[in-house]
């Protein structure tokens, strides 16, 4: 699909249809019927960052008062409750904080990975790695290799929001140009690191735009594909969230009625991405943003992944959502009521043993009427 068909599609295709051509796709790639999803849990390591992304109610500059680092012990508590309950990740970011040295964070991996040899450490995304190489005066792909030579298991897609020019300069312009989220993730792929594709959408941008994000994860995906033999794991989408930060402070009045995005627009995004992202397996529905239930419509409009449980969020809920955790039976629930069958995974989108905990879809129908004559 060419990009300006993809533009097309966005704008004026039915979204049920939209959804159905989503749905077929998806079901000729992943026929077994399942839907994925991962027990982790997400450690937001830090709240110190000097990017300033408008977007974002999380982070505290250098100086606040509420600025936290956590220590190594804090760290591993946090999995440790993880490993209790059978999680296989976590997904660990934070800001770009100035004051800790390039050892603090090889000493962190080391030390984690003594410690909790069983989980895989996703951490730290492309923004994090820049300003660790500005810190330290090395390349971003010498950061990257010590780091994996720590531990480090992936690198997690945080970061890219919106990879067009114009947009990001409106919302992040600290946060450097989307070539370079493209060449750290690029240098991931290439050292074997596990990565995944994100997008945020509803900064004001049009199909255009959010096609040309999808084209560039393409192209990048396409590359790694052929020179590396892998790439990105995964691609997911949500709405940018505006109750209580400076770009939807900023936006309220007039232009409030251009920002966000609600459910039909995106599923659409999701639908589109599955169409258009023909070099990427796994389709992730959003809860945390959408819920679940608008989740479960993203499973019938393209998705195969139903995300994470979590455990533990900071960076989304800052901005206003409420719920931002989900129990295994709450995920498992919400994918057997959409008609498929749930299994755990991998942070690499391996199957692992699972345990059914709810009913299954004809256990959950009522049983038919008894009719004699």
């Amino acid at each position: 699909m060419t990009p300006e068909e993809a533009i097309v599609i966005y704008n004026d295709a039915p979204l049920h249809s939209l959804m159905r051509a989503a749905h077929q796709r998806r079901l000729a790639m992943h026929p077994n019927g399942k839907v994925s999803y991962l027990v982790d849990r997400n450690i937001n390591y830090t709240n110190v960052c000097t990017i300033n992304c408008q977007f974002c109610s999380f982070y505290r500059p250098p100086g606040h008062k509420e600025n936290y680092t956590q220590t190594y012990e804090e760290i591993s508590e946090r999995i440790q409750e993880l490993e209790t309950i059978g999680g296989s990740r976590i997904l660990m970011q934070g800001g770009v904080n100035p004051s800790l040295p390039f050892q603090w964070y090889t000493d962190l991996l080391k030390f984690l990975r003594v410690n909790h040899p069983s989980i895989d450490l996703d951490c730290f995304s492309p923004i994090e790695i820049e300003g660790l190489a500005e810190v330290c005066e090395m390349s971003t792909l010498e950061v990257l290799q010590h780091l994996k030579a720590a531990g480090m298991h992936g690198l997690p897609g945080g970061g890219a929001e919106m990879l067009v020019e114009e947009v990001r300069k409106d919302v992040s312009p600290k946060k450097g140009a989307p070539a370079n989220w493209l060449r750290v993730m690029g240098e991931a792929q290439s050292l074997g690191l596990t990565t995944s594709a994100t997008n945020v959408i509803g900064f004001g941008e049009g199909a255009r735009e959010r096609v040309e994000h999808m084209r560039r994860i393409r192209e990048l995906q396409s590359f790694s594909l052929e020179n590396h033999g892998h790439g990105f794991t995964s691609f997911i989408a949500w709405p940018v969230q505006l109750e209580s930060n400076t770009f939807g402070r900023r936006n309220r009045g007039q232009n409030k009625h251009v920002l966000g995005a609600g459910s039909s627009e995106y599923l659409r995004h999701v639908a589109v991405s599955r169409l258009f992202l023909d070099n990427v397996e796994n389709i992730q529905a959003s809860w945390p943003t959408m819920g679940l239930k608008v989740a479960q419509m993203a499973l019938l409009a393209g998705a195969n992944d139903a995300g994470s449980t979590m455990m533990e969020e900071n960076v989304v809920s800052a901005s206003g959502t409420s719920k931002l955790d989900a129990t295994e039976v709450e995920l498992q629930s919400a994918i057997v009521r959409a008609g498929f069958s749930p299994v755990r995974r991998d942070s690499d989108y391996q199957y692992l043993p699972t345990t059914l905990l709810v009913p299954r879809v004809a256990e959950l129908a009522a049983p038919p009427p008894v009719i004699t004559s």
